[in-house]
């Protein structure tokens, strides 16, 4: 087994270890989501955190670490017998993306409950993790179905697993830490909002703190066991700075001031329900226990504020997470107050652990954040929330990335300022005619492990879903044959049958937008990126995949290639200047070359184009023939498309009309995007007519 890299041994990340720690002094504050671009050593914390954990006693034998003191009754391996137990480290589960459902909650022999009653139970990863941590990298990736699983069992503290009837339950209680890029997409609202902090990661810009960063990982890499007992005496320190806490944490004094501040800050903040309270209170609390105190200080509501209200803010997935830190002091200050008892400063204040490591200073590596908001962000490898427009990336909402783009048609294509996107909507429902098989999603209909069943078919592999009528029909007819003299079913493995059932995949939506000069007439460039930006909103909430192709000047430019960040294409499209002639064909080739390639990489994945423009066609060498053999390429291929005719104004040539018959998908205006709109849309963008043929 590999030696993990020392959790007091990471450099920086301020925020990053103080709310790990402050999950592992109360496991009530929910867990940790850490957000950052790549390298940041997320992952390299969460792992180190476990060996931070004090042990724990379980029951001996029971795979569901049931705790002696209090057994659950409904364990699978009881009723215990009191007495028998084991002191062993709290482990970390590992929940891989691509991980299937009976690998999370346990697998159940339907053949066995079937034939002999008996409920032979295989525990997946959410027993493992009970009283432990359960860890899931790059957490937005993770399938909905998973997600769903995952919300039900922190809501319950319990997992459930059931097959026609045949049910088993046992708990699940653990803290939740998940990682992930932004740049990959954005979490479900609810699995957001489980999440009790949140902390935002980026490396640092300081030459001096990098170089400790290269030197520590280098020498690790060189000699694990080595590295690993330089830093002993801090690991235990720590240990037992946690240990203490959770032995504090009983007494800690939550007064009426400190509660006033946090409902108000959650008011102020307007955050949806009341776990944000709930969770803010836990966690200054823990912030109390952690700098050895038995009140809750402002300090520590300020504190619990940063790390626990930024996510829950979002309104939409172009939102940034952040907190306004000025409002967030007006608020302290207009609500503070003090209690009838003086607070107990305790005998270790936020510096009284070993915070120095063996080189000292604050980089030392102690592993101890500091405790006060003021200082929690000194450090440049920290930035919980990145300032606007800083160019940090598509964390901060504002990518200067984007802005560096290089732009088709160059300054001498008449290029024009960009424009502000108008108020996105709700459009209509678009979706990709047939049943698919791709990556579950709420767009098109396609075969799927969950949903409505629709039939039975023989097992590929291990059965997942009985259809248990055909089953037993494909049973009855050998029950003789096979000497059924008692009242049950003898079944064997070829009678077992797996339910076929339709559900809803996620597409491809691959965005052709027009930034020629024609679209900047009449200023009509600002309603076209809002109604793209709807069409976005509605991608993101059918969890599918997006990419952007501009094109203007004399040329096209993939703008954003294919990604599940939806916020990211909404970047490169806010800072799209416009201008120049129309080469609508090198759009529509360069849009078919990003299909070809994806096709490779995800066959699965079946791709609507969405064609945003007024349908002229005027760059290059016979544009509009040329225009119009490209876009029969897509028809060929029975690729669906939808034109959205952005032309205006009393005279209109209906070339986007013409476009969309050649593309053998459908034309919508503006208008009749709107999901309140009177005029009628098609749902399936293919054509009534292509359908029918």
């Amino acid at each position: 087994m590999s030696t993990p890299f020392p959790f007091t041994a990471v450099v920086g990340q301020d925020d990053l270890r103080l709310a790990l720690l402050l999950n592992a002094v109360s496991p009530a504050v929910g867990g940790v989501l850490v957000r950052g671009e790549k390298g940041t050593a997320k992952s390299t914390a969460v792992r180190a955190l476990s060996a931070l954990m004090p042990a724990l006693d379980a029951v001996t034998g029971c795979r569901f670490s049931c705790d002696p003191a209090s057994p659950d009754p409904a364990c699978p391996d009881g009723p215990h017998e009191p007495g028998a137990y084991e002191t062993r480290p709290a482990r970390m589960v590992e929940l891989p993306v691509g991980a299937s459902e009976d690998r999370l909650v346990g697998a159940l022999d339907i053949e066995r409950a079937l034939a002999e009653g008996v409920k032979a139970f295989e525990p997946g990863l959410l027993a493992d993790a009970h009283r432990g941590i359960l860890y899931v990298d790059e957490v937005n990736l993770l399938h909905d179905h998973l997600v769903d699983l995952l919300l039900d069992a922190a809501a319950m503290g319990a997992s459930y697993v059931e097959r026609e009837g045949v049910s088993v339950r046992h708990a699940a209680r653990f803290l939740l830490v998940g990682t992930m890029n932004p740049e990959e997409g954005e979490l479900r609202p609810q699995l957001l909002d489980r999440f009790g902090l949140t902390v935002e990661v980026a490396a640092s810009r300081e030459p001096d703190q990098r170089v400790e960063v290269v030197r520590r990982r280098l020498a690790h890499d060189d000699d694990p066991e080595a590295f690993a007992a330089r830093w002993a005496d801090e690991e235990a320190a720590v240990r037992g700075r946690i240990a203490a806490a959770r032995e504090l944490l009983p007494s800690v004094r939550l007064g009426d001031a400190a509660l006033r501040q946090i409902a108000a800050t959650c008011a102020a903040f307007e955050v949806d329900g009341m776990r944000a309270d709930i969770v803010m209170a836990r966690t200054a609390t823990a912030l109390a226990a952690w700098a050895g105190r038995t009140d809750v200080l402002a300090e520590d509501v300020r504190q619990a504020a940063l790390l626990a209200l930024p996510h829950r803010r979002r309104r939409n997935p172009f939102d940034a997470p952040g907190l306004d830190e000025d409002k967030l002091d007006e608020t302290l200050e207009e609500f503070g107050g003090s209690d009838d008892e003086d607070p107990d400063p305790g005998p270790q204040g936020p510096e009284g652990g070993p915070d120095d490591g063996p080189e000292g200073g604050p980089d030392g590596g102690g592993g101890l954040p500091p405790q006060s908001g003021d200082t929690a962000h000194d450090t440049a490898g920290d930035a919980t929330v990145p300032p606007q427009g800083d160019g940090a990336g598509p964390d901060t909402g504002r990518s200067g990335e984007g802005d560096a783009q290089p732009q088709p048609g160059g300054p001498g294509a008449g290029e024009q300022s960009p424009v502000r996107a108008a108020e996105p909507f709700r459009t209509k429902t678009l979706s990709v005619p047939g049943i698919g098989e791709g990556a579950a999603g709420r767009r098109s209909r396609a075969r799927t492990e969950h949903g409505r069943t629709t039939g039975a078919r023989r097992p590929r592999g291990a059965l997942t879903k009985l259809h248990l009528a055909a089953t037993v029909h494909a049973a009855a007819p050998h029950q003789r044959a096979r000497g059924r003299s008692g009242p049950g079913l003898v079944v064997r493995r070829d009678d077992l049958r797996q339910a076929v059932r339709e559900g809803r995949e996620g597409n491809l939506v691959l965005f052709v937008v027009d930034a020629s000069g024609s679209m900047a007439a009449r200023q009509r460039m600002g309603a076209v990126k809002g109604a793209v930006l709807s069409l976005l909103l509605d991608a993101y909430q059918r969890r599918d995949k997006v990419g952007l192709v501009t094109f203007r000047g004399s040329a096209a430019d993939v703008a954003l290639p294919p990604t599940s960040s939806v916020d990211a294409a909404a970047v490169r499209l806010e800072s799209l200047p416009t201008g120049g002639r129309t080469p609508l064909a090198a759009g529509l080739l360069r849009a078919h070359d990003v299909l070809r390639v994806e096709r490779l990489r995800d066959p699965a994945r079946r791709a609507l184009v969405v064609v945003v423009t007024d349908g002229r066609a005027t760059g290059g060498p016979e544009p509009v023939g040329t225009a119009g053999r490209a876009a029969r390429l897509f028809a060929a291929e029975g690729v669906a498309s939808v034109v959205v005719d952005c032309e205006s104004g009393p005279v209109r040539l209906g070339l986007a009309g013409e476009l969309a018959a050649q593309l053998g998908g459908t034309a919508v205006t503006l208008d009749e995007l709107r999901a309140d709109s009177i005029a009628g849309l098609v749902k399936n963008v293919q054509g009534t007519s292509r359908r029918a043929a």
